[in-house]
């Protein structure tokens, strides 16, 4: 199988276009013209992970955290960039999803959430723009025996689309004015008088990569010689993309009882907890790695709980001072479990591709009591 339909799968999961700008995602490592029949699933690219998958045959790793996040200078058998030296030896690739996984629907975050439960969570912050383009509102003007013909060519050329629903619109009467010039060829009035025409405000939304096919249709649909139209690029400031989730539990539920649903889902061993240890929970925040710029976001919600991977100390006592728990599992503790789903999907839309997750792939911390 190609790359491009690799990448296609891939991005039906988490496009790309959703990652942080700081980010560095899409092919980073290998041969782009390759056939590609098996793929290695990771966090991290450690000489460990790229040793397992020499040893497994994968022609590519899809892994979460980029194995390149600079520039670089030079690329030896030995330091930091062995594992790259190991892989473009062995002639394999490496794909980074990262932050467009967390963002995406149904990605890390929204898996964290689920652990929860969180009930219709919403991303804390670090947004970014919809990978479909914004959606935009056009308005025209139009004299009453050729609205609905108007209306109809806008909504065949893809205006009009809320959701489940086609052909929205709204239409409104009032008086347009106009004075036709020289050399003008006005369908209403003639030139060197000014006009004042009955007309219908008709206005309806397009998404960005079908508004100039809408805009050709009005000019070719609409009576008049230059139709008057506006179109405002819509704000949505309900349904925004960005890190984290933040919502209400299901139901008041025990800090213990959290924990446990936590250990269950994720395989931790052990917890960093801040805070109140003994709570019940009601508002949560969640977000995978590390998320501690948005910590601020959180207290001010009124949160109870907000689980992530890891905090800096001066962000723990912030937390502790606002009175919220935390709980940190570890940064890609708080990722690795994510992966299993993930495979699941891509073997679904990948036949014939052979997926595994890394087994050498691991948390570079080990806890010990002392």
């Amino acid at each position: 199988m190609k790359l491009e339909q690799i990448r296609r799968a891939v991005e039906a999961v988490a496009p790309l276009a959703l990652a942080q700008d700081w980010d560095n995602v899409g092919f980073l490592v290998g041969d782009p013209t390759r056939n590609i029949q098996r793929i290695l699933l990771t966090i991290d690219t450690t000489r460990a992970v790229a040793t397992e998958a020499k040893r497994f045959k994968a022609d590519l790793i899809l892994a979460y955290h980029p194995v390149i996040w600079d520039g670089l200078k030079r690329i030896t058998a030995d330091g930091p960039t062995a594992a790259i030296y190991e892989l473009i030896r062995a002639n394999i690739g490496v794909f980074s999803i990262h932050t467009a996984l967390d963002t995406a629907a149904g990605g890390i975050n929204d898996a964290l959430a689920a652990i929860l439960p969180l009930q219709d969570a919403k991303p804390i912050g670090d947004y970014v723009a919809d990978p479909a383009g914004p959606q935009y509102k056009v308005i025209t003007f139009v004299p009453h025996d050729a609205v609905n013909a108007v209306a109809e060519a806008l909504y065949a050329a893809g205006a009009g689309a809320i959701g489940q629903y086609s052909h929205c619109g709204f239409m409104a009467e009032g008086v347009g004015t106009f004075l036709p010039l020289e050399g003008a060829n006005p369908a209403i009035g003639k030139r060197g008088t000014l006009e004042r025409v009955s007309e219908i405000r008709l206005e309806t939304v397009v998404a960005a990569d079908k508004t100039a096919a809408v805009i050709a249709a009005l000019r070719a649909a609409h009576p008049y010689e230059t139709p008057a139209f506006d179109v405002f690029r819509h704000c949505d400031v309900e349904n925004k993309l960005g890190l984290g989730r933040m919502g209400h539990l299901k139901k008041p539920t025990s800090l213990d009882a959290i924990v446990k649903a936590i250990k269950t889902a994720t395989g931790t061993r052990a917890v960093g907890l801040i805070g109140p240890a003994k709570r019940t929970i009601r508002k949560a925040a969640v977000c995978a790695g590390s998320c501690g710029k948005i910590l601020d976001t959180v207290i001010a919600a009124g949160c109870d709980l907000y689980l992530t991977g890891e905090l800096k100390h001066h962000q723990a006592l912030a937390a502790q001072e606002a009175g919220l728990t935390c709980i940190c599992l570890s940064h890609t503790v708080s990722e690795r479990f994510a992966l299993k789903n993930l495979a699941k999907t891509l073997k679904k839309q990948l036949n014939g591709v052979i997926i595994r997750v890394s087994q050498k792939d691991a948390d570079p911390f080990t806890w010990k009591q002392v």
